[in-house]
C-alpha cells in the first residue's frame, strides 16, 4: 500500500510524510543489478521506469536562483526515489532563459554536488521536459546510466523583468520575417486560435471554459500559483492580450522548479514505466507551419500508439501542454480525446474533471499551476506520477492506470507523446 504524500506546501518541495518510506524497501537496499538493458515481460519490449518526483511550489520564490530551485526539486525527487546523490550518474537538464549558460547541465552538475557519467542540456521549447524523459529512457534502455536526473527550473518571475522575458521568448519567431514585425508568443497563438475558432465553431466563451477547468483544480494543490476560482465571464472579462486571447487565457509567468528520476529498474513494488514515446517536428516558425489537419500532435500520437499497442480508449488520465487555452483545446481534438471542436462540450459535461471519465492536469497545468519554463510542463509528468501511486491527496482520481503526456514547444512546432503505466 502506498503511503500518501503531502504534495506541495508553498515554498517548499514535495515530501513523504516524516519516517515513512513511499515504496517497500526502498530504504536499506544494497547490491548491483546487472547493468544490461532491461525488458519487460511482453513481448521483449524496453522499458524505463520513474523512480521518483519532486515539485516545488510555483509563484515567487524571493532570493532563489535557477540553480537554487533546480536543486531543491532534484532533492526531493532522489529522497522520493530513496537514492542518494552519487547513485545519479546521468543528468539532463532543460535550457533556461534567466540563466542560459552554454553548459547548463555541468554547471547545475557541479552546484548540486554530482559527477554523471553522463550530462547533456536540452532545449525543446515548452516540449523539453517530456523530450528529456524521452532520452532519459532510451539512455537507460540501452545501458548507458543506472539513474538519470532529469531537472529543469527558473526564477523567471523574480529573475527577469516581464519585458525581458517576452523578448527572449519572442526569438521563437523567423529573424527575417516575423520578428522584425514584433510579434510575441501570444500574438503568435493569437494567430492559431482565429483560425482553428473559424474551422471548426470555436467560441471565446469555449475556450474560457478551459482557464475555469484548470483553476478549480489548482484550487485544490497548495503548490499552485493561484487558487482564487474563476468564472467564464471572469475570463471575458479579463484583459485583452492578443485577440481572442486574453489574460485569463494565458499561463502566468513563475518561478519554480521540477525533477524526477528515471531508472532502468523498478523501486519497491510500486512503480510507474514507461510504456513508449514518439516525437514530431513540422516547423519552426508560424509562416512555414502546415495546415491546421498537419500538425505534429496528430503525427506524434499515431507514432506513440504504433510504439506501445495502445490506444485512446485504453487511456485514464491525461496530462497536456496548456500554454494557452487554445493549445489545450487544439491538443485534446489534435489527440483523439475529443472531437474537432467538441473539447468544450465535454469540459461543461465535466469529461474532464477531477471525477470524470478523462481527468485531465488536475494539478491546475500551466494555466493556474504556474509555468516556470521546463519545469512548468515536467509538473504535469509529476502530477500524473503522484495519481498513478495513489498519492495526489484530495485531488486523487479513481483510476490513472494509463497516462497520456504531451508536450508541445514553439508554436506547436516540435511534439512529444508518451503512455505511462502503472505496474
Amino acid at each position: 500500500m502506498t503511503t500518501p504524500l503531502s504534495s506541495v506546501i508553498p515554498g517548499r518541495c514535495v515530501s513523504i510524510e516524516p519516517g515513512i518510506s513511499r515504496f517497500s524497501g526502498a530504504q536499506g537496499r544494497t547490491g548491483v543489478r546487472s547493468f544490461g538493458p532491461s525488458r519487460n515481460d511482453s513481448g521483449g519490449r524496453l522499458m524505463s521506469f520513474i523512480t521518483g518526483v519532486g515539485l516545488t511550489s510555483f509563484g515567487k520564490h524571493e532570493g532563489s536562483s535557477s540553480l537554487d530551485l533546480m536543486s531543491k526539486a532534484a532533492q526531493a525527487a532522489l529522497d522520493d526515489a530513496g537514492l542518494r546523490r552519487a547513485d545519479i550518474d546521468g543528468v539532463l537538464c532543460g535550457y533556461s532563459t534567466v540563466s542560459p549558460h552554454i553548459m547548463l547541465a555541468t554547471v547545475f552538475a557541479e552546484h548540486f554536488g554530482i559527477r554523471p557519467s553522463y550530462a547533456h542540456a536540452v532545449q525543446v521549447g515548452g516540449a523539453t521536459g517530456l523530450a528529456m524523459t524521452m532520452l532519459a529512457h532510451h539512455l537507460v534502455e540501452a545501458g548507458v546510466a543506472r539513474h538519470v536526473l532529469v531537472v529543469a527550473g527558473e526564477n523567471r518571475l523574480t529573475g527577469q523583468s516581464r519585458d525581458a522575458s517576452i523578448q527572449a521568448l519572442a526569438q521563437v519567431g523567423h529573424p527575417d520575417y516575423e520578428v522584425p514585425l514584433g510579434p510575441t508568443i501570444p500574438a503568435y497563438y493569437g494567430l492559431v486560435a482565429n483560425r482553428y475558432m473559424h474551422e471548426y465553431g470555436v467560441s471565446e466563451e469555449d475556450l474560457a471554459e478551459f482557464a475555469v477547468l484548470m483553476r478549480a483544480h489548482a484550487c485544490t494543490h497548495p503548490g499552485a500559483q493561484f487558487h482564487d476560482p474563476i468564472t467564464v465571464a471572469d475570463v471575458m472579462a479579463s484583459k485583452p492580450v492578443a485577440m481572442p486571447l486574453k489574460l485569463l487565457d494565458c499561463c502566468p509567468v513563475s518561478d519554480g522548479g521540477a525533477a524526477f528520476v528515471i531508472s532502468r529498474e523498478q523501486i519497491g513494488e510500486a512503480g510507474v514505466r514507461i510504456r513508449g514515446c514518439a516525437q514530431a517536428h513540422t516547423h519552426q516558425h508560424v509562416t512555414a507551419a502546415p495546415g491546421l489537419s498537419e500538425l505534429g500532435a496528430e503525427i506524434s500520437i499515431a507514432r506513440a500508439k504504433q510504439a506501445t499497442g495502445l490506444a485512446i480508449s485504453d487511456v485514464r488520465y491525461a496530462a497536456i501542454y496548456d500554454s494557452f487555452t487554445i493549445t489545450l483545446v487544439m491538443l485534446l481534438e489534435d489527440l483523439g480525446l475529443a472531437g474537432r471542436g467538441e473539447a468544450a462540450a465535454r469540459v461543461r459535461a465535466g469529461h474532464f474533471g477531477r471525477d470524470g471519465a478523462m481527468p485531465l492536469n488536475t494539478h491546475g497545468g500551466l494555466l493556474s499551476y504556474g509555468h516556470c519554463g521546463v519545469g512548468g510542463a515536467m509538473a504535469h509528468l509529476i502530477e500524473a506520477h503522484l495519481q498513478m501511486t495513489g498519492r495526489a491527496a484530495s485531488r486523487q482520481v479513481r483510476d490513472a492506470s494509463i497516462a497520456l503526456l504531451h508536450g508541445d514547444g514553439g508554436v506547436l512546432s516540435s511534439h512529444v507523446s508518451m503512455f505511462l503505466e502503472r505496474v
